[in-house]
């Protein structure tokens, strides 16, 4: 439909476009230019599931062409974009028409936007005071599903609003979708639901990590994954996707013979409960219903700020009228519903340009290539960085310098790129070449059987020293404030420090001839370093660096012996025969205590005042080996610290929910550990506040 040519010059328009998107459309040829660029882009983000430009850049050409038909109707044409929603049937499956048109949400990313739907929807219903019911906007693949005397008989994706793709078998593989369920007790015969196809974010990199461990190109986002998977044919393989759906609309339903109709059905936010007590996901936990549209901006900045902490990923908020007959009153557009707008969050995805790749080294030795990218303004902050990880993801990703970009900002809010925009290369790009030698100290790299990372394995390369010693000084390592990366790049480039031992015998009268060293600073350095010598051993243990001994591996290590040293003891089989630690770690922690140059480094900071020895407490209370597992949003305590007053007092932190757990604490945004929770009767659920106050701490 567009060869290369086409899309090359399309594209070149989205560019001229974007950078005048304030600009006002002189003329009817101009127009129809945007037009044009915009059904462009609907192609390859509904058909081809490979956009070529972020959803704000896309919201933003949508606006500029909205605004321009508002202000000069002649102009509108009846196949403008405006007027239909984008097309997205493909030949794979057949196609089937949806009981109710499935429109678009009119988008909005500044609150005076929210301010202006609310003046509207006054002046639509003739009402002063509105309530709004306000939930997430996921962030995955919209479906329609209709069930008819109680059994689900259709599954259909959005399609072109109109007409869908029929995809019910792909839909029973999702079991989060009920085959059955009770709508005749409601007294509706025929109900046609909308909802959204998800991959939650745990099952996502998890599936990754198995395309890659196959030699697979992992898939680029959570929402694309969903995507995609719908379309599969083969059912079986949909199933292992591990596909979860929400639901948040009925929007047709026929009432039972002789059967009176459900009053939940008069607002939207009981619908959504109607639906939750029927078996299916919806927003119900999430959902706020609000006065006034002050509140409800006031929710939505809430929101933005929790949505990290959620196991999907949502792009914003949906503010729907709750009164159902105000909804009918007001009715829709062509385009959209006027009783609905969606707030939408920071952008997380962007364009950019691959301008060059630094390689750098890392403690252990592994190079990681970082991209340099043409800084981009994303989700509130610029990016200018972002990691490659290791050779294999160049060339999974087949990444050249000069390339555009897409980039995104995933939950955990680590920017990375997606993906190349391949049809927009000139020619001129450039291959990316993997060093052969170590770029610091030149040694020849080695990469190790089964693994993906290139290391040098020269224990004297700076670059290796200068990381091993700003992560022992880390905040979640030995703590040591004042010793940042900076400061430690500077003091081992002066000759002032060249490892770990060196810390505990800096020379401080020199440090007075330092340039930003003043009394004070160099007192508080001084106590940060010898407060350090005082944290307990599964710190120091963590501090050491040992290759996939992480923190919670680390804690385990220090409950297992009396002194550090005494690891020299074990052999691989007593390593494995502790908690959670496989032949890799037990291989690893193995290696690193039959090294004569380790034990005399720990012997070492041991005379040098370090903590070696496991203080053992001796725990009293009702919580000594009692296990405690934290879900959803604390507001009172950080994660650590709530785990750390659970440790403090003899009891051990869990890693999933299980009949061994003594006690779930919730959190705001409690899910799906919280109703795993509710299955198991002995498993006993408290709040923060009820957690504060059995360990006495208000």
């Amino acid at each position: 439909m567009y060869n290369k040519e086409i899309t090359k010059k399309l594209q070149e328009e989205t560019s001229l476009f974007l950078q005048n998107k304030e600009a006002i459309i002189v003329g009817e040829e101009e127009l129809q230019r945007l037009r044009d660029v915009l059904r462009f882009h609907e192609y390859r983000y509904y058909i081809l599931n490979e956009p070529l430009l972020a959803d704000i850049e896309f919201d933003l050409l949508y606006k500029l062409l909205e605004k321009t038909e508002n202000e000069n109707p002649s102009w509108i044409t009846a196949d403008s974009p405006t007027k239909r929603v984008a097309k997205g049937l493909t030949k794979s499956f057949p196609s089937v028409q949806h009981l109710v048109p499935m429109l678009s949400l009119e988008n909005s990313y500044d609150s005076n936007d929210l301010l202006d739907f609310d003046r509207r929807v006054k002046e639509l219903t003739e009402k002063e005071i509105i309530e709004y019911c306000v939930e997430p906007k996921f962030d995955g693949a919209s479906i329609s599903i209709i069930y008819e005397n109680d059994l689900l008989i259709r599954g259909a994706t959005r399609g072109d609003g109109v007409e869908g793709d029929e995809i019910t078998t792909n839909i029973k593989k999702i079991k989060s979708i009920p085959l059955s369920a009770k709508f005749s007790q409601y007294g509706l015969q025929q109900v046609e639901i909308r909802g959204e196809v998800l991959i939650n974010k745990k099952n996502f990199k998890e599936y990754n990590e198995q395309l890659i461990a196959q030699g697979l190109e992992p898939l680029a986002n959570p929402r694309n994954a969903a995507a995609g998977s719908l379309r599969i044919k083969n059912p079986t393989e949909v199933g292992k996707r591990n596909l979860e759906a929400f639901v948040y609309h009925i929007s047709h339903y026929t009432s039972l013979p002789n059967k009176k109709i459900t009053e939940d059905l008069h607002q939207h936010a009981t619908t959504l409960n109607l639906l939750w007590d029927l078996g299916f996901r919806s927003p119900q936990l999430e959902k706020k219903v609000l006065i006034g549209i002050e509140a409800v901006i006031n929710y939505c900045n809430e929101f933005e700020i929790k949505r990290d902490n959620l196991p999907y990923e949502i792009d914003g908020v949906v503010i729907k009228l709750n009164e159902v007959s105000l909804q009918e009153k007001i009715g829709m557009t062509s385009h959209h519903p006027r009783w609905a707008m969606a707030y939408k969050f920071k952008a997380r995805q962007a364009t950019s340009k691959l301008e060059t790749i630094e390689f750098q080294i890392g403690r252990t030795g592994a190079i990681t290539p970082i991209a340099k990218i043409t800084p981009t303004a994303l989700g509130g902050v610029t990016i200018s960085s972002i990691s490659l990880f290791n050779e294999e993801v160049i060339k999974e990703k087949k990444l050249k310098i000069g390339d555009a970009i897409l980039i995104e900002r995933a939950g955990d809010v680590i920017p990375y790129i997606v993906k190349p925009l391949i049809e927009l290369r000139t020619g001129i790009e450039k291959e990316i070449e993997f060093p052969k030698n170590c770029p610091t100290c030149n040694t020849k790299l080695f990469k190790e059987e089964g693994e993906a990372a290139w290391r040098c394995i020269n224990i004297d390369c700076s670059a290796q020293l200068i990381a091993h010693i700003i992560h022992f000084s880390s905040k979640d390592a030995m703590d040591i404030r004042g010793l940042g990366d900076s400061i430690v790049q500077k003091f081992f480039k002066l000759n002032l420090l060249k490892n770990i031992v060196g810390i505990y015998e800096l020379d401080f009268g020199k440090l007075e001839n330092t340039d930003g060293f003043g009394k004070k600073s160099i007192e508080n350095l001084k106590v940060a370093i010898q407060n350090s010598k005082t944290q307990p051993l599964h710190r120091l243990i963590f501090a050491l660096g040992i290759r996939f001994v992480g923190e919670t591996t680390a804690k385990t290590m220090s409950n297992s012996v009396a002194h550090l040293l005494d690891f020299r003891n074990f052999s691989l089989d007593d390593l494995q025969q502790l908690e959670d630690i496989g032949p890799k770690v037990a291989g690893s922690i193995f290696q690193f205590f039959n090294n004569q140059k380790n034990i005399e480094l720990l012997q070492r900071l041991e005379n040098l005042g370090l903590q070696l020895k496991n203080e053992k407490k001796n725990f009293v209370g009702d919580f000594v080996h009692q296990s405690f597992l934290f879900t959803g949003t604390l507001s009172k305590l950080k994660r650590t610290e709530a785990e750390e007053i659970v440790e403090n007092n003899g009891g051990k932190i869990a890693s999933s929910i299980s009949s061994k757990l003594n006690f779930l604490v919730v959190g705001a945004d409690a899910r799906s550990k919280l109703e795993k929770a509710k299955k198991i009767n002995s498993i006993k659920i408290i709040t923060e506040e009820e957690f504060l106050k059995l360990f006495g701490k208000h």
